[in-house]
């Protein structure tokens, strides 16, 4: 039976990079919030960014049910970043009969100021992609916004090591 792999971790500390090994691995789909937003509208939806993620996660939470359903995996590329984001996609994928698996990516403090850093710099040179720079109030967002999960929360905590 097909499953979700659902990524929970801060910005920049991997998860896209993760991501992609997990679709090599279990030959998968990804659905990432960042790559809808940029494709769409260029990361250029100022004050309406949560408003159109929120739309966003709620399509795709229904596209990876479909995909699933017709035997294929579903990699969701989102962060989950409070418990109460990831009670309710586990509820909503329980209510679908719908298998997950959750992954979370714990990266040092100095090798996430690396990856910002490093994230930062693709941006400016113009190999961003979708990715948003990182600038100090999305940093300090990012920072008040974030729970940390709990081990039980977990069924795969992956201590992120330099690529």
């Amino acid at each position: 039976m097909a499953k979700v792999f659902l990524i929970c971790g801060k910005i920049c500390s991997g998860k896209s990079y993760y991501a992609k090994t997990l679709k090599d691995k279990y030959n998968a789909v990804i659905l990432s919030t960042d790559e809808v937003t940029f494709d769409l509208i260029r990361n250029e939806q100022g004050e309406f960014y949560n408003v159109f993620a929120e739309r966003v996660n709620l399509y795709l939470r229904k596209k990876a049910v479909e995909i699933c359903k017709v035997g294929a995996n579903v990699i969701l590329d989102w962060g989950f970043w409070t418990r109460n984001d990831r009670q309710s996609i586990s509820d909503y994928f329980k209510s679908q009969g719908i298998a997950y698996e959750w992954h979370y990516l714990d990266v040092s403090d100095a090798l996430w100021q690396r990856n910002i850093t490093e994230r930062n710099q693709r941006i400016a040179e113009g190999n961003g992609g979708s990715d948003f720079f990182v600038d100090d109030g999305l940093l300090n967002k990012c920072l008040t916004m974030f729970e940390v999960p709990d081990a039980d929360e977990m069924d795969v905590w992956h201590k992120v090591r330099c690529r």
